[in-house]
Formats: C-alpha cells, sequence, structure tokens
C-alpha cells in the first residue's frame, strides 16, 4: 500500500457519551489490500466517497454469494470477525459510535443491526445516505469533521431524539468501565431490574445481552494489551500473554487463546501480526 492519509480526533465532548473518535482516511493500494475486523465495543460507520469496500465474514454474504461491496455503510455490534478488502483508492470518514449511539442515531432497535453491515442507502434514512457525498464536497478534514459533528448533533443532541433507559445506559457504562469484568446478577441488581427484563431492555438498546457484551468487550481490551497500546491505537510494548489472560480475567493462556479464536478468527500471535501489518500510520 502506498502512504495514506490519515486524521483522528475525538469528538466534541457533547457527543462523547455516543462518538468515540472521528477517523479521516486516504489510501491506495494497488494489489488487494484485506484488513481483520474484530469484534469491539463500538459500531463503525463509514462515510466512503471513494471506491467500494468488500466485506467477508458473518456480516457479509458468504460463499457461494459475492461478498457485499458498499461505499458507506453502518456495522452493527459483531461476534464475529469481519474482513475488508478493497484495491485502488479509499477516501471517507469513520465515525465509531457506541452502540446506545446507533440506537438513537437511528431510533430503532440496535439488535436488528447486530452481526449486519448494512449499507447507508438501505437504512431508509435519505438524509443519512446523502451525508457521504456531502462530506466528499467540503474543502478538507476540519470541514468534514464539523459537518458530521453538526448532523450527528441534530440527531443524538435533538429534544425529539430517542433516549436509551437511563438502567441501559448506566449497564453499559458499568461494562465499559470495568472492561467486561462484571456479573450480569450484580448488574441487574444494581438497576433494580430483574434480570430477564435487563437482558430484554439491554440487548434491544446495545444489539447484544449484557453477558455477551462483557465478553466483546473483555476481548477488546485483551485485543489492545496484545498489539500494544501506543498513539491512536499504533503498536506499543507488547505484554506477554500469559500477563494479558490474569489482567483480562481469562482463567489461563488457553482460555485466552480459545477467546481469539471464537471472537477473531486467529490465535493472539497472529492477531498481533495482522494487527501491526494493517495498522497505519495516524495523526491529528
Amino acid at each position: 500500500m502506498e502512504a495514506g492519509e490519515y486524521v483522528t480526533v475525538a469528538p466534541h465532548p457533547a457527543l462523547r457519551r455516543y462518538v468515540r473518535r472521528l477517523q479521516g482516511y486516504r489510501e491506495f493500494s494497488a494489489t488487494p489490500l484485506r484488513r481483520l475486523q474484530a469484534p469491539v465495543g463500538s459500531c463503525a460507520m463509514i462515510l466512503g466517497f471513494g471506491g467500494p469496500l468488500r466485506l467477508h465474514g458473518p456480516a457479509g454474504p458468504v460463499a457461494p454469494s459475492p461478498p457485499s461491496s458498499p461505499r458507506a455503510f453502518l456495522a452493527g455490534m459483531q461476534t464475529a470477525a469481519v474482513h475488508t478488502e478493497f484495491r485502488g483508492h479509499q477516501h471517507g470518514v469513520q465515525v465509531d459510535l457506541t452502540p446506545l449511539g446507533v440506537f438513537v442515531l437511528l431510533g430503532r432497535p440496535t439488535a436488528e443491526l447486530t452481526g449486519a453491515v448494512p449499507a447507508l442507502d438501505e437504512l431508509d434514512d435519505p438524509a443519512l445516505a446523502a451525508l457521504p457525498d456531502r462530506l466528499a464536497a467540503e474543502p478538507d478534514w476540519p470541514a468534514r469533521f464539523a459537518h458530521v459533528e453538526a448532523f450527528l448533533a441534530g440527531r443524538l443532541l435533538a429534544d425529539t431524539a430517542r433516549t436509551p433507559d437511563p438502567e441501559v445506559t448506566w449497564a453499559w457504562r458499568r461494562l465499559v468501565r470495568r472492561a467486561g469484568l462484571v456479573g450480569i446478577a450484580d448488574l441487574a441488581a444494581e438497576t433494580g431490574w430483574s434480570r430477564r427484563h435487563l437482558l430484554d431492555r439491554f440487548r434491544a438498546q446495545v444489539g447484544l445481552a449484557p453477558k455477551t457484551a462483557a465478553r466483546v468487550l473483555r476481548f477488546e481490551r485483551a485485543a489492545g494489551l496484545v498489539v500494544g497500546g501506543g498513539p491512536f491505537g499504533a503498536p506499543g510494548p507488547q505484554p506477554d500473554l500469559a500477563t494479558v489472560a490474569a489482567e483480562c480475567g481469562y482463567a489461563d493462556q488457553a482460555h485466552l487463546t480459545r477467546e481469539f479464536r471464537a471472537l477473531a478468527g486467529v490465535t493472539p500471535t497472529a492477531y498481533r501480526c495482522a494487527f501491526v501489518q494493517a495498522t497505519p500510520v495516524v495523526g491529528s
């Protein structure tokens, strides 16, 4: 891949309960470039105005059907790895939304998107579908980020916005803060709901059941430790796998490896290699 351009910024403080980050990107590859996208505790909205991305995995059509190739899409919460692939030019803005942010943005249950990656024009939301072309018309990254934030503020912060249950918001944030290391019975008790009611409301608004969400969040933390913790996700110091397993609450290194195989489709060592090979140098 030729050198690309990557600009990562934090969202406006008012948006941070629903938006994790914004990244602008421009890159080119003369040969097909495939990247592993493992499950994380957020939903990626790709506002692309370059070539299409081919999606391989549970979220897209599988053989013998060809992979889906959207230019702009919104990925729901995932519990299995997806691969993206492109050749030629890629250009656009990625918005990493919390699952509750997706719930408010679309005004419908997030569970409808779980395991799916619909193109924006499949969401019956004309304003959202038109956003990539509007961004393409902007002159630079600051203007594009300002445009995206204005659009998101109009949806996420409006008085008419559909808001998640306070109990679900609290439970999600507690799981995020503890990287999944919270007992579901404790979550239910602290919300004052029954486990069944918490499961139903949480799954509708987050997209996953609390136990599954905890599993993904624990994996996300472990994956971050496996590759290191450099700025903007760049690789940094890498602890040994036994230490990662202990810090993230896995029974042992073998348990950690099983979770990587189940959620990412590869071992921790292979995941580390894939991440390092695919990580761009980014700035702000």
